[in-house]
Formats: structure tokens, C-alpha cells, sequence
């Protein structure tokens, strides 16, 4: 059988000597090259099957000599050296086209299963693409969004741990999906999520990696983990940032070698899995604060996508609303021919904390509760149509202005039924008592700023008196 040829690169001749002590004995033929120059005369001369080079080298460095390899030998695989202080450029390389990236000091276990898993998985193999259109679920013009979802290609075909950002309800699962869909290895395998912030630490431990019969009380026979259910595919983890010190470690572990044990069981499991980890906070600040692992937080943060928020999605807003009224509507076997214009702006005007599942969630009632042939302004919750009236507070003089503006047809719609004399006075007599300071006026009437504003705004109340 032959052996799979391995060219290492690097100028440091003890790390090259380091290197080839680690690999020496077993299953592969080494060859070694103190710069990307000798390497590219070494690779004229004889095929190789995986590359393992230095970052930082004199004359023709790393990633110029990736960028040869990938134009030149797109079939061989290159796993980048780097130190600790130079991910970024590793992700940089990654995105290039690098199959992974050890960091200094190289340990053995972690260069014996990189090379493992970039011999299995040659630069070039590819199974028949996924039927399903990997971004039939994704509804976005937006730049920021379409900056994500060009990542997502790009990244698709490779086995790079994804680590996505965003706040709660910004479709991080659904790109995470996208993800899994596009890459042509596995879009025929399983996709399995978990969220981490749901379960005890125990018990995620046994959903993760499964355990055996009776390794805890109600463990009453053996049970596969997420991760063996999933091999071959994508493991998703969604809210990464609850996993303990102890299931931090473990997951390290997964990521750099493949392997695990299932809970109360002493053998240990391999798994070909791609992991994306999702989260609604920054794991930096997490690193900083102590409360997770740095060498992980390297790890997931291969591939970084930020998922903007619906308010920073301007454009995409009536995009995404009419799509979850078709959807729900077909489902529920209604007729819509659309969003009425008021209804529409209020949509637009409200900060939609809770992202596109808020949005999907309103839609989803409106279509349930409404009576007439498009979607009405009445058919929207009264307490979006109160905050999504309120106006602008970071500038005190638009404040003013929309203070004293004239009510909106909506407006007067949402709250025909509020408009009464009691109320003005009372808004008056407190307004007076705190000298117009109204958000001292809102906490002595027990309302919200925003709702003190809207109240202002239709009642007609004279700001400048």
C-alpha cells in the first residue's frame, strides 16, 4: 500500500526536527523544506498529499505558498503553523483555503489528528451537491446579510469549525443550516442541534456525548450522544456560552482530535463532525472575564459570523413580513393580498427587540386574529403600535418636533379610545409639577418614557408652553 507523502515546511530547523521526530515511525513518508521556495521545488519533483507549513518564513511565506498549492495542486490539503498571537491570520488562511491550523507549541495528539482528518478529507473530494437550495430559507438584500451569506459559501465545502454571533432571534439557526446544506460532504448527512443554555450541566454532558447503562440513576440502557448521532453531518450548539469549565475541556478535546467517551464508559468514540456554535453574547468578553476557555475560544472563532440585528436590516423588513404572511397565511389557508400601508409602517418604526422571530411571531398572530382581505393596522398587537410610535430619543430637538407634530391616521386609529380629557390633565399636572422633565414625569405616572411621548404627541399636548 502506499504511503501518504507529507511535506513539512518550516525555517526553523528545530522545529522541523521537532516535527519530524513526532511523525518519524509512523504511517507516512516525510519530506522537509526550510522555506515555501524549496517546498514548491520539492512538490515539482513529487507529489504530495497534505502540506504542513510555517506561517511566517523568509522569502515565500505561508499563505504565498497556499495560494500556489491551491492554484497549482488544488487536491492537496495545507495545514498552517502559527502562534498563539496569530489566529487572525490563520482564520485569514482558512478562509483562503487552508484545511486547519495548528498553534505553538505543537502538541503530538493534536498534529496526529489534523493530519488524520486532512488525509480523509482530500482538498479536491466532494459528494454530488444537495438537492435542497441551501438558502431557500434565508430572506435578506441587506449588505450586512449578504456579507454573511457569502461567507457561508465560502466556507461551506471545508470542515472549519463556524462560530456565529448575534442576538437572540437574528436566524442564526437558520444560517447554521444554510451551512450545513452547502457543504456537499455532509448536506446528505444529519443535522442535529442542541441548546446548551436548556439543560443541567449533566444531563447536556449525556445529550452530547450519550452515555451507557447505568452510569446514573434513570440511565436504564445505553443512549447515543448528539455527536455519534450526527457523524458525518453538523452538530449545531446553540447557546455555547453555558457550557461549564468541565464541558469546555471536553468539546476542546472533539474539536482538535475527534474523540470522546460516552458518560460512564471507558472507550473512546471518534466522530466526523462539523461543529457550529452559536451565541447571543461575546465570548470574548467571557475569555476576559475568566468564565471560558481561551484555547476554545480560539477554536470555535475560526470562522466568526455577526448576524446583525432586524433594526440594522432596514431594507429587509417588508421583505421578511410579507414572506411570514404568505407562509402563514398558506398554511392556515387564508387570502392576503398584502400589508396595508399603516399597518407596514408601523412595522418599520418599531426596534424589534426580539429580531425577525419577534416579527415572526407578530405576523404569525396577525394572520391568526384578522378578518379582512390584507393585513390591518388593528390586526397588529396595541403594544407595538404604542413603542413603535414613540420617537427618536437620542436628540433633544427631535423630540420636540415630534412632540408637537401632527398625529398620523395610524395613530389616531391605534388610539381613538385613549384620547380623553381626564388623561391630558393628569399628564399636564405632573408634566408642570417636574418642570417638563419627562422622564421624571413618566415615573410619577408609572409609564414608560416612550409611551409618555406618544400620549404627548396625541393628545395634543404643547411642549413649548
Amino acid at each position: 500500500m502506499e504511503r501518504n507523502r507529507i511535506l513539512v515546511v518550516d525555517d526553523d530547523p528545530l522545529i522541523r526536527g521537532s516535527l519530524y521526530e513526532m511523525l518519524r515511525g509512523r504511517r507516512y513518508d516525510i519530506e522537509m523544506a526550510a522555506d515555501g521556495a524549496e517546498a514548491m521545488e520539492h512538490m515539482r519533483r513529487r507529489a504530495f498529499h497534505l502540506v504542513i507549513t510555517d506561517w511566517k518564513m523568509p522569502q515565500v511565506d505561508g499563505i504565498s505558498l497556499l495560494s500556489h498549492i491551491r492554484s497549482q495542486y488544488p487536491d492537496v490539503n495545507v495545514v498552517l503553523i502559527t502562534g498563539f498571537g496569530s489566529i487572525g491570520s490563520a482564520v485569514e488562511a482558512i478562509q483562503q483555503g487552508a484545511f486547519d491550523y495548528l498553534t505553538k507549541p505543537i502538541q503530538p495528539e493534536d498534529l496526529e489528528a489534523t493530519i488524520s482528518r486532512a488525509l480523509s478529507q482530500g482538498a479536491g473530494e466532494a459528494a454530488p451537491a444537495a438537492e435542497e437550495d441551501p438558502f431557500a430559507g434565508v430572506v435578506a438584500k441587506d449588505a450586512g446579510m449578504q456579507k454573511v451569506l457569502a461567507m457561508v459559501r465560502s466556507v461551506a465545502a471545508s470542515p472549519t469549525t463556524v462560530l456565529l454571533e448575534g442576538e437572540s432571534g437574528t436566524g442564526k439557526r437558520v444560517i447554521a443550516h444554510a451551512i450545513h446544506l452547502a457543504d456537499p460532504k455532509r448536506s446528505a448527512k444529519p443535522f442535529v442541534e442542541i441548546s446548551c443554555g436548556a439543560l443541567p450541566e449533566t444531563l447536556l454532558e449525556s445529550e452530547l456525548f450519550g452515555h451507557v447503562r447505568g452510569a446514573f440513576t434513570g440511565a436504564i440502557r445505553d443512549k447515543a450522544g448528539r455527536f455519534e448521532i450526527a457523524n458525518g453531518g453538523t452538530v449545531l450548539l446553540d447557546e455555547i456560552d453555558a457550557f461549564s469549565k468541565a464541558l469546555q475541556v471536553k468539546l476542546l478535546r472533539v474539536i482538535q482530535e475527534r474523540l470522546y467517551e460516552r458518560v460512564g464508559d471507558s472507550r473512546t468514540l471518534r466522530t466526523d463532525v462539523r461543529i457550529i456554535a452559536a451565541t447571543n453574547r461575546k465570548l470574548s468578553e467571557l475569555v476576559a472575564e475568566g468564565k471560558f476557555r481561551e484555547d476554545l475560544y480560539y477554536r470555535l472563532n475560526v470562522i466568526a459570523m455577526r448576524l446583525p440585528p432586524l433594526r440594522e436590516r432596514p431594507t429587509d423588513l417588508s421583505l421578511l413580513a410579507d414572506h411570514f404572511l404568505k407562509r402563514f397565511a398558506k398554511a392556515m389557508g387564508k387570502t392576503f393580498t398584502g400589508i396595508a400601508p399603516e399597518a407596514m409602517e408601523v412595522l418599520r418604526r418599531y426596534r424589534w427587540p426580539g429580531n425577525v422571530r419577534e416579527l415572526e411571531n407578530v405576523i404569525e398572530r396577525a394572520v391568526v386574529l384578522s378578518r379582512h382581505p390584507r393585513l390591518e393596522l388593528e390586526d397588529l398587537p396595541e403594544e407595538l403600535r404604542c413603542q413603535s410610535d414613540a420617537p427618536s430619543m437620542a436628540m433633544e430637538d427631535r423630540e420636540e418636533d415630534a412632540a408637537t407634530s401632527t398625529p398620523t391616521a395610524a395613530e389616531r386609529l391605534a388610539l381613538r379610545d385613549a384620547l380623553k380629557s381626564p388623561e391630558r390633565d393628569l399628564i399636564l399636572k405632573v408634566l408642570e409639577e417636574v418642570r417638563w422633565n419627562r422622564s421624571e414625569a413618566a415615573k410619577r405616572l408609572g409609564i414608560h418614557r416612550s409611551t409618555l411621548y406618544h400620549k404627548i404627541r396625541q393628545l395634543g399636548i404643547d411642549t413649548k408652553r
